[in-house]
């Protein structure tokens, strides 16, 4: 555990810069905050023993992906959605909306919580078949959707789906949904898990004036935009959720 609430954490592991601070898990092959390593172990054998294959499709994705992840959307490369799902014509868009479309589905480089390694995003691999394509939608996880019984222990499993909460009982093993429900700003996540006892230090130390550094020294897509709306956007698509 983090000793204490003051424990300064670096801007490379804030931003998604410090690969070598995390661990490989050794059941999920992935990189990991290595505080998350254990519980994320202890709510993978909750599952199996309730019957579920937890399997994580995402974890740490650092700097550089997610701004390949962003540029590749701001340039029309990845499609950009609209809050029902559906592919955007971005050349109809202004720059401004471009951003505020992106942001719905897709964090900033920097201002993903994946950078942090505490975050995962998982699903229940007993319920699909191996060619199955993974979408990470909602209407996967309710409704006659593949992972809906999965949905549903692991909402028994958490104490409270509230957004932010960190009153965890026991068979959360710590971990809570960010994205629970859309406020308007990012889009509902219900698969993506965070580590509150860790994610929460690191939330508290992240500060707009921080990206906007980082973001000023980054070739960036719609960069110019992006500055001169960052105020809005973090009080929109990062501190709500933090």
């Amino acid at each position: 555990m983090l000793e204490a609430q003051n424990t300064l954490i670096s801007s490379d592991l804030l931003l998604g810069f410090a690969d070598s601070e995390l661990a490989l898990s050794p059941t999920h092959r992935c990189l990991l905050h290595p505080l998350v390593v254990e519980p994320l172990d202890a709510l993978t054998f909750a599952a199996e023993k309730a019957g579920f294959v937890l399997k994580v499709a995402s974890s740490y994705r650092n700097f550089e992906r997610q701004l390949l992840i962003w540029n590749s959307k701001a340039t029309g490369i990845r499609p950009v959605l609209d809050t029902n799902g559906i592919p955007l014509d971005i050349t109809q868009l202004s720059d401004k909306e471009k951003i505020f479309a992106i942001l719905h589905w897709s964090a900033l480089p920097g201002a993903s919580r994946h950078h942090w390694g505490t975050d995962v995003d998982v699903y229940d691999a007993s319920r699909i078949s191996p060619d199955y394509s993974l979408q990470l939608t909602v209407a996967e996880t309710e409704g006659d959707g593949p992972f809906t019984e999965f949905h549903q222990w692991l909402s028994a499993e958490l104490k409270s789906t509230e957004l932010n909460s960190t009153e965890l009982n026991g068979n959360s093993h710590g971990f809570y949904r960010p994205y629970q429900h859309d406020i308007g700003g990012i889009a509902p996540e219900p698969w993506h898990l965070s580590y509150a006892p860790v994610a929460t230090l690191y939330a508290a130390q992240f500060t707009e004036d921080l990206l906007r550094k980082q973001l000023q020294k980054t070739d960036i897509a719609l960069k110019e935009t992006l500055l001169e709306n960052l105020g809005e956007i973090y009080q929109r698509f990062i501190q709500p959720y933090c």
